[in-house]
């Protein structure tokens, strides 16, 4: 059964770096696309990046490109997360998930990691 386990959220101050990591136990990801939604309390989830099963394609939301990096480690059966100049509008839970393609339906969510960003 597949199970992703989303880690490295935490509290940082604008201007600054996390790096969030999603692990696959139990289930290869190598076929899948990789993606991180974000969701705020009361708001709708958002899909904010996507990469393709080699890791060749990559995409981004328009409000993170340039400062987000997603990235995906095949071997490790991990998908990363590295985010820079972070703003106190990237608040939110950021969620892993697991499609067929980028453009396709989310087969598997992980449980969500918190980030915070504020002064």
């Amino acid at each position: 059964q597949l199970q992703l386990v989303e880690s490295g959220g935490g509290l940082v101050q604008p201007g600054g770096s996390l790096r969030l990591s999603c692990a696959s136990s139990g289930f290869t990801l190598d076929y899948y696309a990789l993606v991180w939604f974000r969701q705020a309390p009361g708001k709708e989830r958002e899909g904010v990046s996507c990469i393709s099963s080699n890791g060749g394609s990559t995409k981004y939301v328009d409000s993170v490109k340039g400062r987000f990096t997603i990235s995906r480690d095949n071997a490790k059966n991990t998908v990363y997360l590295q985010m820079n100049s972070l703003k106190p509008t990237d608040t939110d839970i950021y969620y892993c998930a697991v499609k067929t393609y980028c453009s396709g339906s989310v087969t598997s969510w992980g449980q969500g990691t918190p980030v915070t960003v504020s002064s």
